[in-house]
């Protein structure tokens, strides 16, 4: 359970983002039920705003995750393709993902099926490590999902979360995330 304290901490690091701010707003707009904007983009806020760094620092894209029952691919490249034109002036990459068709796709980029999600928490659940596992969204006021709290990312600490990633995986975004962001503790797989 996040605590009303760490809320706050939150909103208040992530309202200095500019890009992500602009995104919670636009994402209100699309009326879609069950969404979070995501994963590396909320810690590596965090850990820009906690080391100095430009608040955008590092980030490569803003991972934006709904749940929809529709699988095609077509209705999920359409959104994409209507959030990053309406977004365009943002100049970043903002990666669209239906979680319910997840499954469908995942082995041919990872090398191994998972199951079906049923949830779009349930895909964070599953996300890489404890301190990336966080999905953020605005309604009357900030909403957050994180199955593993804030303490790991607001202490810099990258742990692996097993549910689903492979070691070579996890040893891979810890390498790249610690030459970014070199203060981050990593636990070892």
């Amino acid at each position: 359970m996040i605590s009303r304290d760490e809320m706050k901490k939150l909103y208040s690091i992530l309202n200095q983002n500019t890009i992500l701010i602009e995104l919670l707003n636009y994402a209100k707009s699309l009326n879609i039920d069950n969404y979070y904007i995501g994963a590396g983009c909320i810690a590596q806020t965090i850990w820009n705003y906690q080391i100095g760094n430009d608040i955008n620092y590092g980030i490569s894209d803003y991972d934006f995750v709904y749940y929809d029952n529709d699988l095609s691919e077509e209705v999920e490249s359409k959104l994409r393709d209507k959030i990053n034109s309406d977004l365009a002036h943002l100049n970043v990459r903002i990666d669209v993902k239906n979680q319910a068709r997840v499954h469908l796709w995942y082995e041919k980029s990872f090398g191994f099926s998972i199951k079906p999600y049923f949830s779009v928490e349930g895909a964070i659940d599953t996300w890489p490590s404890t301190a990336t596992s966080i999905g953020v969204r605005l309604e009357n006021e900030l909403i957050a999902y994180s199955p593993f709290g804030l303490e790991d990312m607001f202490s810099q600490i990258i742990r692996p979360n097993k549910i689903m990633i492979t070691k070579e995986i996890y040893d891979m975004k810890c390498n790249k995330w610690k030459n970014k962001w070199n203060s981050l503790t990593i636990i070892e797989w």
